[in-house]
């Protein structure tokens, strides 16, 4: 089973870009997705349905904002949308799909980019969902969790850490939050194979230049509890892959 989790920044957006010509490649037989922007009826599915991919959307409340959605080859034996938070679920931050005894979470993890509030959401959101996973692994123990994070976790995942060190998404208190996390039994899937550095997920729309110099950041991860750590095959990053200002993470399990 192949997965891929993506941030495309506007599913809209990506599709003017060429995502659809990439979906024609076959990258992967999951592909979870964060920040579609978007409904499922303001995007004409047609194309995606010929390439056998069923989706799956959870969508924000407020137009043209945040949303996930899950795209899938494999015919998944349940589907969940949101996880029971309101502020969350209002802001269509999680979906479920269950395949077999393998569930598989595709989280939009909040940024806290605009301000002390989102920030303050953002350690609230953290808390609640370390909680809810917690809850969800006594039911499941083969979970993947998708998605865009908004953390870089150590040094290494960042091209700049000393001059990030009081930016959000790389803030102390929330490297402990990722450090706590991969502790409670969970692999970085990506690191489990790849211990190289400046391999990254997301670079800033800013300066043009900073993609092209790889002055990332790896914020996007596929983590795996340690229940699948047999069946885990391969991981990757895909920087060549550009409709969006994220790239897509792979993940390969048995």
């Amino acid at each position: 089973m192949r997965i891929i989790s993506y941030n495309v920044n506007g599913i809209r957006a990506a599709i003017k870009k060429g995502f659809i010509d990439w979906l024609k490649t076959d990258p992967a037989d999951i592909i979870c997705l964060q920040e579609t922007k978007a409904t499922e009826d303001d995007v004409d599915m047609k194309e995606i349905e010929a390439l056998g991919y069923e989706h799956h959307w959870f969508s924000a409340n407020k137009k043209g904002y945040s949303g996930v959605a899950i795209l899938s080859k494999i015919k998944p034996t349940g589907v969940k949308k949101g996880n029971g938070h309101p502020e969350s679920d209002f802001e269509g931050r999680v979906i479920e799909m269950t395949i077999g005894d393998i569930k598989i979470i595709n989280a939009y993890f909040p940024s806290g980019t605009s301000g002390e509030d989102r920030q303050a959401f953002k350690y609230v959101w953290l808390d609640e969902f370390f909680n809810y996973l917690k809850k969800e692994r006594k039911k499941h123990h083969k979970l993947i969790l998708c998605g865009d994070y908004n953390i870089a976790h150590e040094e290494i995942d960042i091209h700049d850490p000393k001059g990030n060190k009081n930016t959000t998404g790389f803030l102390p208190e929330e490297r402990a939050w990722m450090t706590k996390f991969l502790q409670s039994g969970w692999i970085d899937s990506f690191r489990h194979f790849h211990k190289e550095p400046h391999r990254y997920s997301w670079w800033s729309q800013r300066f043009p230049s900073v993609r092209l110099n790889n002055k990332g950041w790896r914020i996007d991860y596929i983590t795996v509890t340690s229940e699948l750590e047999k069946q885990i095959k391969d991981a990757e990053i895909f920087p060549d892959v550009k409709h969006s200002d994220h790239c897509p993470v792979y993940l390969e399990v048995k």
